[in-house]
């Protein structure tokens, strides 16, 4: 499946919107990607996901790799789904009262090698903090891992992102947003900050 296959798949699934839009970092964009879209269709979710899960096998030995962990909400559904195609057990970091936790009993030791898989990453506020978060509790990122990466040439130190597709989409400043954005009403689609 090419790039322009995927993402004309994201603009009939209804998932690439088009507008003004406050992402969770607070950024601007005139684009955004909401792939719980992507997710009411089972079957072509899980082409994408093996598609996904294929290209892990290419960049990561799936024998480094203890668990999969994923932020909520976004990425709770990707990652069961990749942990399924890879054989793994998966887990996500809840928000409570701003900062990522693990809930529900949820735990991993010290050693554990985490993959870390998101639906979409566009400055990668979320991945950093997720990657925080498995540091301080003892644990090692061994793979960062999404559905679309939005970044601008922006890796984890030394971890790459494993993507299916990458777009390059501009993202803006509160102070920055160019004239034409601010004609339209702007609207937070995520799920951040939520009560």
């Amino acid at each position: 499946m090419k790039d322009e296959d995927i993402l004309n798949y994201f603009k009939k699934s209804g998932a690439l919107l088009e507008g003004h839009f406050i992402l969770s970092s607070g950024f601007h964009s005139a684009m955004y990607l909401q792939c719980a879209k992507i997710f009411m269709d089972p079957k072509k979710s899980e082409y994408l996901c093996e598609i996904l899960a294929n290209k892990i096998k290419e960049n990561i030995n799936l024998d480094k790799i203890d668990i999969v962990l994923s932020p909520a909400i976004g990425g709770i559904i990707i990652g069961y789904v990749i942990s399924k195609k890879i054989n793994k057990k998966s887990i996500f970091l809840e928000r409570v009262e701003g900062a990522f936790t693990l809930r529900r009993g949820f735990k991993f030791s010290r050693g554990t090698r985490v993959l870390i898989i998101e639906d979409v990453i566009t400055t990668g506020k979320s991945s950093n903090e997720c990657i925080s978060y498995v540091e301080c509790h003892g644990g090692k990122v061994i793979g960062i891992a999404c559905l679309v990466d939005r970044t601008s040439n922006f890796t984890f130190s030394k971890l790459g992102i494993i993507s299916l597709l990458r777009l390059s989409i501009p993202i803006y400043s509160p102070n920055e947003i160019p004239d034409k954005l601010l004609e339209i009403k702007p609207i937070k689609p995520g799920s951040r900050g939520l009560t």
